[in-house]
């Protein structure tokens, strides 16, 4: 039950972002923007749930995980009944901006919950399931939002968006543990946080984890950032047919977080994450390859490729995040905060200034993706020289 709760609080956040995508186009005409305006609502969403990421974890180190969960899914609902009333692309921008400064704590304090109770492959398990249940909201939300908006229009797609604030956040008062006492908070100042968060992302092992596991999913975000263009205009599909791009990453996704269950406790974690980015980074080097070879690679050859890439992705994101929380077991909120920031100030960049550059065309987005898990492997080996040399400093000493 737990699992399933933490999950579902910390798919608002991704659910949140490109659930408006089959409604792009209709969203253009009513407020009168072109294509890179309108994709500005997504920057507008990530930039600051990047930097109120960095908050949540401190402040739920101060305060406890739960009135900070709280607290934050209700601010998320106003800020999603604002985005559904907004009678302008202004009003709409600022509304987003609510929406996504709140929206980031189920994120956050469930990865720091999960921290506080298990250990070992317990704590794997559950944070592989959670992250499960989280890679699939940007896979099922376009599909949703396709529906609401043929039956009720683009403004009924960020109502559904109330509907799941209000959801979570009763769901979180009336269910969800404290699970940090008193006795092990942290005071919260401004000093503190500025001090502790610049620890956090100063540690080279775990700035390099950070931008592995972020970078590394961002060669499946591409596609998500490009969906409109991939589904309705390289497709051909209509906006109702988004399931024929998230379907595949959904079952991969899934079927990654089953392997990955399988088998936690009894496979080194350095080999699983070495067996995961490889298998991301053969997807996308076999999609580039198809593109040199063929004027027309065909759909489901294309989405059979999506599929292997989400795999590979579940497969090294639980255990990256682990690493990640384990660097600082005093402040694991704080470094679940870091994680985050990094996370979505990648994925901003992602979806906000390349998505809209290369989605013209196909080949274009596969060497996107090829590009980004080769630096996510890149950063992945990094980490490893970070980790060998702070253990021959500690020998040292």
């Amino acid at each position: 039950m737990l699992a399933v709760l933490i999950g579902g609080l910390s798919m608002v956040s991704p659910f949140s972002i490109d659930t408006f995508f089959p409604a792009f186009h209709a969203m253009e005409k009513a407020l009168n923007v072109d294509a890179w305006k309108l994709q500005q609502v997504i920057t507008a969403y990530m930039v600051p749930f990047a930097f109120a990421s960095l908050i949540h974890g401190p402040l739920s180190d101060a305060v406890g995980r739960r009135p900070v969960m709280i607290w934050g899914m209700a601010l998320y609902t106003v800020g999603s009944v604002a985005c559904t009333f907004a009678p302008n692309y202004e009003l709409l921008i600022v509304s987003r901006v609510v929406q996504g400064a709140t929206a980031g704590v189920g994120v956050v304090i469930g990865r720091a919950i999960i921290r506080d109770l298990y250990e070992g492959a317990s704590a794997q398990r559950l944070m592989n399931l959670t992250t499960m249940i989280f890679g699939l909201a940007p896979a099922v939300a376009p599909i949703i939002g396709g529906w609401v908006h043929v039956a009720f229009g683009w403004r009924a797609v960020f109502a559904v968006m109330v509907i799941c604030g209000l959801i979570f956040s009763t769901a979180s008062w009336w269910k969800l543990p404290e699970t940090h006492p008193p006795e092990a908070r942290i005071p919260f100042n401004v000093r503190n946080l500025v001090a502790t968060s610049a620890t956090v992302l100063r540690h080279p092992e775990f700035l390099m984890l950070a931008l592995t596991a972020a970078i590394n999913f961002c060669s499946l975000a591409c596609f998500i950032g490009s969906a409109p263009a991939i589904i309705e205009k390289h497709w051909g599909m209509s906006e109702t047919s988004y399931a024929a791009l998230f379907l595949p990453v959904i079952t991969g996704i899934m079927l990654g977080a089953v392997i990955s269950r399988r088998i936690a406790g009894r496979m080194d974690l350095t080999r699983q994450v070495h067996m995961g980015l490889s298998i991301t980074f053969a997807s996308a080097l076999v999609r580039v390859l198809l593109h040199l070879a063929l004027d027309n690679v065909p759909i489901p050859l294309q989405q059979a490729l999506l599929f292997v890439g989400a795999i590979g992705a579940q497969f090294a994101f639980p255990v990256l995040t682990l690493r990640m929380l384990d660097l600082f077991p005093a402040a694991r909120g704080t470094a679940a905060s870091a994680q985050s920031f990094v996370a979505l100030l990648v994925t901003a960049f992602t979806l906000g200034i390349v998505s809209p550059k290369v989605l013209p065309h196909l080949p274009w987005i596969a060497w996107t993706s090829l590009v980004l898990t080769s630096l996510a492997s890149v950063c992945w080996l990094l980490s490893l020289r970070a980790l060998r040399e702070s253990s021959a400093l500690r020998e040292s000493a």
